[in-house]
């Protein structure tokens, strides 16, 4: 007993020492940055911005506030309208050259680095010079590279241009096997998330709309990577179909990259181009700091007029909601400040969501309807908006999508887990008691009879009809006309434009444009957000244990167990009923 008390007391008093270090750093960190100025880096005469997006991407970075110790509240600037804004900072700032891109991996959806490539695209207008390297060049990273002045590869490198591809797992003979099963109601024929329960393969409607989906996504880089390269698209898929470019020596052959070379070769080659004498250092910028700086130069206008742009990123929750997921929480708070502050003019909901519950949407939707009675709400698409994503963007005055964005899904699945075959294999029985024919709603160890299912599918039915009736109203469409669009299924934004259920095709920067149009301003500033307001003595209650857990489980299990271990711990979890696109459909 002694020795497990000086145990415990050791643990401790490591967590506490951990946490007064943690403290100690964040409020060092506090005042060192409080006092350094206006500028957070400093910028060099003759340098290079390095673009290397080596970190996850999100549209909006996030602004947190912590009501009792404003000294550590964050307003992060490396979101990707950040590195955008930054982007186009340099082409008018005199100390940056050029832009380098190298060995990125980069960790963004395709409508994401297409907004980047664009980005670029309008950079060189600027005659500075971009050059790319990479020891590897994933699809997606050469996707951005392409747009690039030169493009290096190292000798004993490779290239990947392939195509897109798609992997679903089915977990029908598992659940068997396990005696833990998924009890499933759905609705729409192409309502997909929930397939991987109820089958061993993959249905011919779902292969369908993966197919479409996919052909219409590589369509469109091809054509971008087509008019960079000056290679035809004919050309390109004989490429990819006969991997043409697997290696440096054939993808010089095919024309996909310019130079084959070591990085020191690369950095001497914009050095000469930058006319650096080779003994010395090339001065460069990371894009992550360059961003902060970019943030602290911009000008902004004197106009006291805003146009507010709301993210809603992530997973769609019942709650309150934080940077990697949507709540109704902080997401209508942030509505109704928009709607409220008389120098708003217009909002712009920017969505980047696979969906989520049905009734946080709802909520989000009503918030979304009382502010347009007030002022034009402009919705902005991202990687994804899709079922959830898609009933909370339904109803704005105008709607634009990526070429590339994931949209629609319009369809309703409710599942449940059921243990009840693992309860008997391992000796387990339950035996309830009640008051009323219907008291219990449902046991995890009890299979899901006829009455309760129908109960269900009743439940499931009513928000299918709610769902195609709010669209049918905020496209002005008929319902019918909807249902004829929808059943669960997927559509990137270019077919979306084509069945109504889009308005135009183009970026957050045309979401803005035709939110000024709608509110009759020429000039504005902008207003981001939601800000999240943190608790930090829960934020300590959690810390370093949970992270530590994930840690060790993902080492342990590896990246794509536990990828697989994660996508159904979260299934299993989901609260209600679910307006959800298969997010676990990872395109490659």
């Amino acid at each position: 007993m002694n020795f497990i008390k000086r145990v415990l007391s050791t643990v401790t008093g490591i967590i506490v020492f951990l946490i007064i270090c943690f403290l100690g750093l964040m409020i060092l960190g506090a005042l060192l940055g409080g006092g350094g100025g206006d500028e957070v880096v400093n910028v060099k005469s003759n340098s290079v911005l390095d673009l290397r997006l080596d970190f996850p991407i999100k549209d909006y970075a996030g602004k947190t506030e912590f009501k009792k110790y404003p000294f550590l509240n964050e307003d992060k600037k490396n979101g990707l309208f950040n590195i955008i804004d930054a982007i186009d900072y340099a082409a008018t700032d005199s100390k940056i050259k050029g832009i380098s891109i190298k060995n990125n991996f980069i960790q963004a959806g395709i409508s994401q680095t297409k907004a980047l490539r664009d980005a670029l695209l309008k950079f060189k207008e600027s005659g500075k010079f971009i050059v790319a390297y990479a020891d590897i060049y994933t699809q997606k990273d050469y996707y951005l590279s392409s747009v690039a002045d030169t493009i290096y590869l190292n000798p004993v490198g490779a290239l990947e241009f392939k195509g897109l591809s798609s992997e679903r797992l089915y977990f029908k003979d598992f659940q068997e096997k396990t005696g833990v099963k998924m009890e499933v109601v759905r609705l729409g024929k192409y309502k997909s998330a929930v397939e991987p329960f109820l089958e061993n393969e993959m249905s011919d409607n779902n292969r369908e709309q993966i197919s479409v989906y996919l052909n219409s996504l590589w369509k469109n880089m091809k054509q971008d990577i087509s008019t960079s390269r000056d290679i035809s698209v004919a050309q390109l898929n004989i490429i990819a179909d006969s991997l043409l470019a697997r290696n440096p020596n054939m993808a010089i052959a095919s024309k996909l990259i310019d130079k084959i070379g070591y990085q020191d070769e690369y950095i001497n080659g914009i050095k000469h181009q930058m006319k650096v004498d080779i003994k010395d250092d090339l001065k460069s910028v990371n894009i992550a700091d360059y961003a902060e700086y970019a943030a602290k130069k911009l000008k902004r206008s004197t106009s006291k007029n805003k146009i507010a742009i709301i993210y809603a990123e992530g997973d769609i929750i019942y709650g309150e909601g934080d940077v990697n997921s949507v709540g109704q929480g902080a997401t209508n708070k942030a509505l109704k400040d928009a709607r409220d502050d008389d120098k708003v003019k217009a909002i712009v909901l920017r969505v980047n969501s696979p969906g989520g519950s049905a009734l946080a949407s709802e909520l989000i939707w009503r918030e979304i309807e009382l502010t347009k009675k007030v002022k034009p709400v402009i919705v902005s698409m991202g990687n994804y908006a899709a079922s959830g994503g898609y009933y909370i963007a339904c109803n704005a005055n105008k709607i634009i999508a990526e070429p590339t964005t994931i949209t629609g899904s319009i369809g309703v699945f409710g599942v449940l887990p059921n243990g009840e075959k693992l309860a008997n294999k391992i000796g387990i029985n339950a035996e309830q008691v009640v008051t009323n024919e219907n008291a219990i709603s449902y046991s995890f160890f009890e299979p899901l009879d006829d009455k309760k299912r129908a109960f269900i599918k009743e439940g499931v039915s009513d928000i299918y009809e709610l769902f195609t009736q709010r669209v049918a109203d905020g496209r002005n469409m008929t319902q019918d006309d909807v249902k004829a669009i929808a059943q669960g299924r997927v559509w990137t934004g270019e077919d979306a434009l084509n069945n109504g259920l889009v308005d135009e095709l183009g970026g957050l920067d045309l979401a803005l444009q035709r939110a000024a149009e709608a509110a009759e301003i020429t000039d504005y500033n902008i207003k981001e957000l939601p800000v999240f307001e943190k608790d930090l003595e829960k934020v300590l209650q959690e810390f370093g244990i949970a992270k530590a857990k994930e840690t060790i489980l993902e080492e342990e299990l590896g990246e794509d167990a536990y990828k697989l271990l994660k996508e159904v711990k979260a299934m299993s979890q989901k609260k209600g009923m679910q307006l959800r696109f298969p997010f676990g459909t990872e395109i490659k």
